[in-house]
């Protein structure tokens, strides 16, 4: 005798809110906020929107000086913010949505952050051809019309909770963007372009128009019920999460240290008293780019003293990477692939497109040269 088919299994439940236009640090604060919240079962599953005043965000691993015209941002009012997802330095102002989704492992039982990308980007993607573009998805983390970004996402897990956030490029200031930012000549000559404002494209100059906020919003949040098979309401913003975002923004994301705490370092040159010397590499892969700075040391150079590791790439959890540097020290240079291999296995991380080897091949490069070629840089819509 057949069994007879029990209820349907409702849909998990998205609070939705939004921060507003505020500060740059102040609403990666608020990202921070919210995660450790999810994590103690304080804030339900969530999609937030926000929006910043002009402001260059680099990612988690990347090199402050190399992604940025710091004194042009810091001479002419421009925030500068480091993200705590990784990916590419972006330009963010007025003119573009940011969206951000936190919630548990389990209400998209997908097997890893790259198909949990996937699933998201296609989400938000469906969203937005709502609005009248054809967007679709670009591995690894863009959101695309012909060809040209209209959105770029990132995110990572933290214990049983994911973060994953995007933009909405809906008009822009290209020429503010292009004096914010260090975008190489190799990266757009990789795609056939002159200058970094004609990879991206906004709603303004694809429907002739900028749509409402309101009209973007309730376009996504469309899109992500749809296609992700959840449900969303419109909720409150907690005491607990602003008053844990000022502490986490006054403690740690709002101070220039933290801001500054990734840069490239010196290059002496030479051996030097203590009978060290800097060198660097970097490798750039359909995952991203990793630039390799390795400071050598013994009689021979033969072993490692420090490592850093900076670059677009995204690693889950993002510490990850700084005890990949701590596991390094003192290692041997002959060593270099097999402790890469070792850790990474012990490990487990997440890992979006970048492998192991990748890491592997840009500190060994580094080792066996003292050269230090330019790494890539984003152009917007990557809280990449």
């Amino acid at each position: 005798m057949a069994s007879t088919p029990g209820p349907a299994r409702a849909p998990h439940a998205f609070r939705v809110i939004d921060t507003g236009l505020r500060p740059g640090r102040a609403q990666i604060a608020f990202d921070q906020a919210m995660i450790d919240l999810h994590k103690a079962h304080a804030i339900a599953d969530t999609i937030r929107f926000l929006r910043f005043p002009p402001t260059v965000l680099i990612g988690r691993h990347q090199a402050l000086s190399r992604e940025v015209r710091v004194a042009w941002c810091r001479a002419n009012g421009i925030g500068i913010v480091r993200r705590i997802t990784g990916g590419g330095a972006i330009w963010f102002d007025e003119g573009q949505l940011g969206w951000s989704l936190v919630f548990d492992r389990a209400t998209l039982p997908l097997p890893s952050l790259a198909e949990l990308a996937r699933a998201i980007c296609e989400a938000a993607a469906a969203g937005l051809r709502r609005l009248g573009v054809d967007a679709h998805y670009r591995p690894r983390n863009d959101i695309e019309v012909d060809g040209r970004k209209l959105s770029g996402t990132g995110g990572f897990f933290d214990g049983d909770t994911l973060f994953y956030q995007g933009t909405v490029l809906v008009d822009m200031d290209a020429q503010r963007m292009l004096a914010a930012l260090n975008v190489p000549e190799a990266k757009l000559a990789r795609r056939n372009l002159d200058t970094a404002a004609q990879r991206v494209v906004t709603l303004k100059e694809l429907l002739g128009t900028a749509p409402p906020l309101d009209e973007i919003r309730t376009a996504l949040v469309a899109g992500f019920t749809a296609e992700l098979g959840i449900s969303a309401t419109p909720g409150a913003i907690t005491e607990r999460e602003e008053a844990l975002a000022r502490h986490y923004h006054d403690e740690e994301i709002g101070t220039d240290a933290f801001v500054a705490s990734i840069d490239e370092p010196g290059d002496s040159g030479d051996a030097g008293a203590t009978g060290a010397q800097v060198r660097s590499a970097t490798r750039t892969g359909p995952g991203g780019t990793i630039t390799a700075w390795v400071r050598v040391e013994g009689p021979r150079l033969a072993q490692l003293r420090e490592v850093l590791l900076t670059g677009d790439f995204f690693v889950a959890p993002p510490r990850t990477v700084l005890d990949l540097e701590a596991a390094l020290r003192g290692t041997p240079t002959a060593e270099v692939r097999a402790t890469v291999q070792r850790f990474f296995a012990a490990a487990k991380p997440g890992l979006l497109s970048v492998a192991p080897e990748d890491f592997a091949e840009a500190i060994a490069a580094a080792v066996g040269s003292a050269a230090a070629p330019a790494a890539a840089t984003a152009v917007p819509g990557t809280p990449s």
